[in-house]
């Protein structure tokens, strides 16, 4: 029997020996071919019954640069260890990162690693070394074994780390340790079997094979000699990324969405803002510490805006600071300052935004919501940073009510997908009552704050011309997206994490 092959499954069939299995890339090297094509050309002889692929799984391990780092001048526990050793054996979480030369992030990231040791303990914020750890002073643990020897190997099969106690450093490394990269790999191995030995000892015919019909085929003839291969439709393709909108810009248009149904007309203000309009607008005493620099961040150019022009607007809400005004209030009983005011901020809360809207139009039934981002002096951390997005509303109307503040929080969360939420009591200077919303983060089994809400005071109000109820609330949704999109770092959202920004689906 005689039948056509492609040169390369002609080149692999002739090039097994009976009874011999051979790897794919030692016989992708004898045949000068690249070893796609070998795999590919034994796939086609596999279905052929004239070649038996034999896959021997196996696992790979090297060592990254931040390992090769770890070799160097010692893993993140263990110069925690000796910096503590030579200091006595203990030292304040605020002494160490500078014993050691480290971050003071780093040495709280490194305190599960020494209590899985059992080198250090903890106790408030001071760190101790235990007997386990003085012992283990000059003897390199399982993890740094292996990190000494990966580092001479530049990598290795795990079968050839048997000598060292793998499933201890194993427990040391996790499972996504930046130190070492394992991988699973399989090594592929080709066998002739004896349908391909009898079907050899015939006549072997090369063909070429070709895609497509081309003029130089045409002209020169050759069309007739050469094999077109049939196209498969059920092949897989590279997958197709389509341009899509980020997790986040979603998240801002289902939240706009949700309140234009609901009613609400949107209202917008420029990322500077006066301390006026920021502050003192909303019965925030000039005193009050998130007016204080650690807390809020100055515009140096210009550093100042003009108060409002509104007749009786600037007097009435220097009176309510002073002593109450006409609102029965007795004020914070301080001396108003206008220069404060006049202070340029970046905005702190884009209650700014529905504030400025209140002043224009104080009277009722009406529903105000605003997007935007807001400027904040936060630690950044898992769930904090300093540029965040807020939603900020209002609602005036006669017959508002705490009870109908807290159904319109729970319609829009309902609306965006949560069920489990809750709400606290809270405090703020410009609401009364007042409370905090908070979401359920099942992955990290704890409540999210997600912002604050309440009834606008009369020293709010009244200076600003409304005389009916006023519901306010100011709510993130940097971390709305963070647990829409199942993210446990708030800083995901604005990293170029092309896996996870494909994966996302266009429509949540």
């Amino acid at each position: 029997m005689t039948r056509s092959l492609s040169p390369d499954e002609a080149n692999v069939l002739e090039t097994l020996a009976p009874g011999t299995l051979v790897k794919v890339p030692e016989l992708s090297s004898r045949l000068e071919l690249d070893q796609a094509k070998v795999a590919a050309a034994a796939v086609t002889l596999a279905e052929d019954g004239w070649v038996e692929i034999q896959e021997e799984p196996y696992t790979e391990w090297k060592i990254t640069e931040a390992g090769r780092a770890a070799v160097a001048d010692g893993i993140v526990e263990r110069r925690v260890l000796l910096a503590l050793l030579a200091h006595e054996g203990s030292g304040s979480m605020a002494e160490v990162p500078g014993w050691a030369g480290l971050e003071p992030k780093e040495v709280g990231q490194s305190l599960r690693g020494l209590g899985q040791r059992g080198w250090v303990k903890k106790d408030g914020g001071t760190l101790t070394v235990t007997e386990v750890g003085e012992g283990a002073e000059s003897t390199p643990g399982p993890d740094e074994e292996i990190l000494q020897h990966l580092a001479q190997t530049g990598g290795c099969l795990e079968s050839e780390l048997a000598a060292f106690d793998l499933p201890a450093a194993n427990a040391f490394f996790g499972k996504k340790s930046a130190l070492v990269d394992v991988r699973s790999r399989i090594h592929r191995s080709l066998l002739l079997t004896a349908s391909g030995e009898e079907y050899r000892s015939g006549a072997v015919v090369a063909t070429r094979e070709v895609n497509q019909l081309t003029p130089e085929l045409l002209a020169s003839g050759e069309w007739k000699n050469v094999k077109f291969r049939p196209y498969d439709i059920d092949l897989g393709t590279e997958p197709i990324h389509p341009g899509k909108k980020h997790p986040l810009q979603r998240v801002i248009e289902s939240t706009r969405h949700s309140f234009l149904t609901m009613g609400f007309e949107e209202a917008a203000s420029s990322y500077v803002e006066s301390g006026f309009w920021d502050f003192d607008a909303l019965f925030q005493p000039q005193d009050h510490p998130a007016r204080e620099m650690q807390d809020t961040f100055y515009v140096g150019t210009p550093n100042e805006t003009p108060l409002p022009t509104t007749p009786g607007l600037v007097d009435r809400v220097r009176a309510v600071h002073e002593n109450g005004g006409e609102t029965g209030s007795v004020g914070w009983r301080y001396k108003w300052d206008p220069q404060k005011a006049m202070q340029n901020v970046l905005r702190t809360h884009t209650t700014a935004t529905t504030i400025r809207s209140l002043a224009e139009n104080p009277v009722g039934p009406r529903k105000v919501f605003s997007i935007g981002r807001v400027f904040r002096r936060e630690t950044i951390d898992y769930k904090h940073l300093p540029i965040f997005f807020q939603v900020d509303g209002i609602i005036i109307d006669k017959e508002a009510s705490f009870a109908s503040l807290l159904g319109t929080l729970a319609a829009f969360y309902e609306r965006m997908g949560f069920k489990k939420f809750t709400f606290r009591p809270g405090f703020f200077p410009y609401t009364e009552p007042s409370v905090e919303v908070f979401i359920w983060h099942e992955e990290k089994q704890d409540w999210f704050e997600m912002g604050g809400a309440g009834i606008f005071r009369p020293e709010v109000t009244e200076p600003l011309g409304c005389t009916e109820p006023v519901l306010a609330w100011g709510l993130g949704l940097d971390r709305l997206a963070m647990l829409l999109h199942d993210r446990s770092d708030i800083r995901d959202l604005y990293l170029s994490d092309l896996e996870w920004l494909r994966a996302e689906p266009r429509c949540r």
